[in-house]
């Protein structure tokens, strides 16, 4: 059975920093990308940050670039998301994905996801 089990979510004012992780399991994941999207209240989901496998090149958002920094274990089935400076508009529940190949923006071209973590920032 494939699991992605995000952790590390929860309340934190702004200005300050959280580190949510994604952990793999259940079937060979070579070959495929990882991603964190995220869902605020009344949005559509968005993709935020994406590593490919093979090379891991990464992706991010705009709004988070520069912020936000993935990393991820050798096995390459850990990533995580160290997110820095956080904003009140970077409240959402954040969600691991994965999907063969490289990343697309369109949530529902991903196979696998997660259960949600839910990221509060606090003014």
């Amino acid at each position: 059975q494939v699991q992605l089990v995000e952790s590390g979510g929860g309340l934190v004012q702004a200005g300050g920093s959280l580190r949510l992780s994604c952990v793999a399991s259940g079937r060979d994941f070579t070959g495929y990308t990882m991603g964190w999207f995220r869902q605020a209240p009344g949005k559509e989901r968005e993709l935020i940050a994406a590593i490919t496998w093979r090379r891991g090149n990464t992706y991010y958002a705009d709004s988070v670039k520069a912020r936000f920094t993935l990393s991820r274990d050798n096995a390459k089935t850990t990533v995580n998301l160290q997110m820095y400076a956080l904003k009140p508009e970077d409240t959402a529940v954040y969600y691991c994905a994965a999907r063969f190949s490289t990343y697309d923006y369109d949530y529902t071209n991903w196979a696998y996801w997660g259960q949600g973590t839910q990221v509060t920032v606090s003014s």
